[in-house]
């Protein structure tokens, strides 16, 4: 009864992170085709993220609200069963990160640190335009249909012209990815859906997932790169 009792905790923790892990890539997955619609045309994703900024009841706001909780708790139970696994199991701790020990399981900690940082960073940036002030300008509207929108498409496409930015996102975007391949594997073992059969498969979606939303993401500033410094153009610029 006891040792039951002196794992509840522990239980509790792994799928709190796998649950808020889950939300967050979803998030990751939405917002890599909201995205993508940059391909389409200006006007398409200008609409889109206008659509965003005016859902009703605030539910901009809750969704904003529930991602950062999602954010906070992940990081926590992170934090906290690192220091578990540690404190109760030191060296058999050590093995099992040398056995298991793969590129992205190793860099768990320090991609996570460097993942948040590039969110604060990107809000920053993409949201209250507190790194670019000049975002907020009347040059960054547009009208549509005699409608005016902000023009989420050219505040991108300027920002992904500044070289070091792009390489920037391109970098966190790797590391995000590299985070995924093994959290999202990690994530169903801890909800105790990834068995002896089933763990090959699912390591190989969290690969594949993680190889989707890296190529989606960096799609747009690679494109904007390709139009600055060659001939070759894939956005409708």
């Amino acid at each position: 009864m006891t040792r039951a009792r002196a794992r509840i905790p522990s239980i509790i923790k792994k799928f709190l992170m796998a649950i808020t892990g889950a939300v967050l890539t979803l998030f990751v997955l939405g917002h890599m085709i909201g995205n993508l619609q940059a391909f389409v045309s200006p006007d398409k994703i200008n609409i889109y993220a206008d659509t965003l900024q005016n859902l009703p009841y605030k539910l901009l706001w809750v969704i904003r609200g529930i991602l950062l909780l999602a954010t906070i708790v992940h990081v926590w139970m992170a934090i906290l069963i690192t220091k578990e696994n540690r404190v109760a199991h030191p060296e058999n701790y050590k093995i099992k990160k040398r056995v298991q020990a793969t590129l992205a399981s190793k860099t768990m900690g320090v991609s996570g640190s460097i993942i948040l940082f590039f969110i604060v960073f990107h809000v920053l940036h993409f949201t209250t335009h507190t790194v670019y002030p000049e975002f907020k300008s009347s040059n960054y509207y547009t009208i549509i249909d005699h409608k005016e929108f902000y023009n989420v498409y050219k505040m991108m496409v300027d920002s992904f012209s500044i070289t070091w930015v792009s390489a920037f996102y391109i970098i966190a975007m790797g590391l995000l990815c590299m985070h995924l391949s093994h959290g999202v594997s990690s994530m169903f073992q801890s909800l105790g859906l990834r068995n002896h059969k089933w763990r090959p498969r699912f390591d190989r979606f969290a690969v594949f997932y993680a190889w989707v939303v890296f190529l989606g993401f960096i799609s747009i500033p690679v494109s904007v790169l390709l139009a600055k410094y060659t001939s070759v153009n894939f956005l409708p610029l």
